[in-house]
């Protein structure tokens, strides 16, 4: 059986129907069962749940982020096996979309106001970083992902102990996205300098504040 080649205009159209799955709220269908569908909801007090609440859509929001960064990436990637590690990535990184969005509902909250912002943001610098070389696509998939696992880790410590679901998500997410990282860097990712990498976290704190009530 031939494989099928996919024309520039078909990958365009495939991400047009993939950005609205990942921006639409209950579009995003995850493959994996959630890690926390069998654990109790516990007893939160206001405080608590608010305070979880905006560490989980910021990871809703890091997530959507992730979605048109990979996707980007795709669209513009060089090699056919640089675009499929794109996609298989993606595709992982909807099922923490999906988790973070459930877990939101559960709490009685929402997903940001921003998110389609951010997307476009996202989708722009990973179409972009493809365009220039896959090597720097790559990297820049590795260097996201060592951002996120530092996010990450700060907001296990900030969740409250009882509150099991919400870390049974961030604690796979976590194992998920260091794998990614791992994976770019063996597929040839640049190591990016410090300077690079300071201003990604400049620039993932303004998500963080926009984000963490909105």
């Amino acid at each position: 059986m031939s494989t099928r080649h996919y024309s520039f205009i078909d990958r365009l159209l495939n991400q047009a129907d993939q950005s609205l799955r990942t921006l639409i709220p209950g579009a995003a269908q995850a493959q994996r069962p959630s890690p926390a569908q069998h654990l109790a909801n516990v007893p939160l007090d206001d405080e608590e749940r608010q305070h979880i609440a905006g560490l989980m859509r910021i990871n809703h929001t890091g997530e959507v982020c992730a979605q048109a960064l990979y996707q980007g990436q795709a669209l513009t990637a060089k090699l056919p096996e640089v675009r499929d590690k794109m996609e298989h990535a993606a595709a992982e990184e909807i099922d923490h979309l999906a988790w973070c969005e459930q877990r939101l509902k559960e709490l009685g909250s929402r997903t940001s106001v921003f998110n389609p912002l951010f997307y476009g943001m996202s989708f722009g610098i990973g179409a972009t970083a493809g365009l220039i070389s896959d090597r720097i696509s790559l990297g820049f998939v590795a260097a996201t992902e060592q951002l996120v696992e530092r996010h990450l880790d700060d907001h296990l410590t900030q969740l409250p102990e009882e509150d099991i679901k919400s870390r049974a998500i961030l604690e796979q997410m976590r194992e998920d996205e260091i794998e990614h990282g791992h994976q770019a860097l063996e597929a040839g990712g640049a190591v990016f300098p410090e300077p690079i990498k300071q201003a990604m976290v400049l620039l993932s704190r303004v998500m963080t504040k926009a984000t963490y009530k909105a």
